[in-house]
């Protein structure tokens, strides 16, 4: 499961700063709820499930958004690293 760090900051107007790194950054709604729904530790498939209810989206392309999307925040340093079996 992706989790990410416990001390990156967002308000509610979608601005995101990292501690760690001193970067920030401004998400748009969407990111906005993608965003909240990983840092409270919900799993692909539930966050797949609610995005593909509320938004008309593609499932092909909600998952390459997400994925996108996570592997941003990887980049920035926002994500704890992924466990190893």
């Amino acid at each position: 499961m992706k989790k990410m760090k416990s001390n990156i900051a967002l308000s509610e107007s979608g601005f995101v700063f990292n501690p760690n790194t001193g970067e920030s950054f401004t998400l748009n709604p969407v990111g906005q709820q993608l965003f909240e729904m990983i840092r409270e530790g919900q799993d692909y498939q539930s966050i797949r499930k609610k995005f593909l209810e509320i938004y008309e989206v593609e499932d092909s392309i909600f998952e390459k958004d997400y994925e996108d999307f996570v592997h941003l925040l990887h980049s920035y340093q926002m994500m704890e690293p992924d466990e190893q079996a």
